[in-house]
């Protein structure tokens, strides 16, 4: 079976999202065409360039998930330096291992810029803070006079996992001599499950997103950083929550995560095994369901009320 895929950030728990592959891949889904926010963009990135489930699975279990938190040496500094390097840079981290460690996997397959992928392969959602636009990447290159060779797909990736007030924004430096800043998808939209659809679809879209039971908000903000962590939990886990219908339920696994939150990035063996094992027996039932003919009719039906 053909279909597309659309994968939801969340960080930490994009782990999920392999175990899910894993299940797609015993029912012999080929995909055209993927897309995804954060973490989905990085798994929909390696998807895309050729990779497997278990191949994904080996270069994320000898990935230094410490190092995904770039320190520099304000971090050595006491309560204030942590305080100084966002106010400096507008973000706690560096980002930059990211980008490095995925053109490092892609360029395994051959792969680094959008050019070197089929067209329409892949889209990457980030958004531009400086022009207050989301970015479809490579489809909006052209608003920066640049082409898909141009734009490495780790820088994309980058752009679209940084996660505001966690990362520094990507100052993109693009062909027309202007800065934009760049941060997360999930900004505006951190499940782009519409990207993909058309009025008769050949194909079925699949969307991967994560369930938590509810938002995880400390009542008590006593400090400023308080108050910024909690704003960044309401962006993550209540985003999109109000723009899922039946039509986008239907074709969409979702995948309970507990507590595990998007910046838990020093998960333990317990918490990688749930994950994974999550995501794979949420898509082994929701495909022993599915009917893709039967979405069509329904599909249909909604649209003509």
């Amino acid at each position: 079976m053909k279909a597309d895929a659309v994968f939801e950030g969340g960080g930490a728990r994009g782990m999920a999202f392999i175990g899910a592959i894993q299940a797609m891949e015993e029912e012999k889904v080929e995909w055209e065409r993927l897309a995804g926010t954060s973490a989905g963009a990085l798994i929909a990135s390696l998807l895309a360039s050729g990779y497997t489930s278990y191949e994904i699975r080996d270069r994320l279990s000898i990935l230094d998930f410490s190092k995904l938190r770039g320190k520099t040496t304000l971090h050595r500094i006491p309560v204030f330096g942590i305080l100084l390097e966002f106010m400096i840079h507008l973000g706690l981290y560096k980002n930059d291992y990211l980008e490095s460690w995925v053109d490092s996997l892609l360029l395994e397959k051959g792969i680094k810029t959008f050019a070197d992928l089929p067209d329409g392969k892949l889209k990457i959602i980030a958004s531009d803070i400086s022009n207050g636009q989301m970015l479809i990447l490579p489809d909006d290159l052209d608003r920066y006079r640049m082409t898909p060779a141009d734009l490495n797909i780790s820088t994309a990736v980058m752009m679209s996992a940084s996660l505001p007030f966690f990362y520094r924004p990507v100052i993109w430096k693009t062909k027309d001599r202007k800065k934009s800043y760049i941060l997360d998808g999930g900004l505006l939209s951190n499940f782009p499950i519409w990207l993909f659809d058309t009025k008769n679809p050949r194909f079925p879209t699949f969307g991967f997103r994560f369930v938590k039971d509810e938002v995880n908000i400390d009542p008590v903000i006593p400090t400023p950083i308080h108050l910024i962590k909690n704003i960044y939990k309401t962006m993550l886990q209540a985003h999109d929550l109000r723009h899922l219908n039946e039509e986008t339920l239907e074709r969409t696994i979702q995948i309970p995560t507990r507590d595990i939150n998007t910046t838990d990035y020093e998960l333990t063996e317990d918490e990688i095994d749930f994950l994974y094992k999550s995501g794979y027996t949420s898509t082994k039932e929701f495909l022993s369901k599915w009917d893709f003919e039967q979405y069509k009719v329904k599909r249909m039906q909604r649209i003509n009320k």
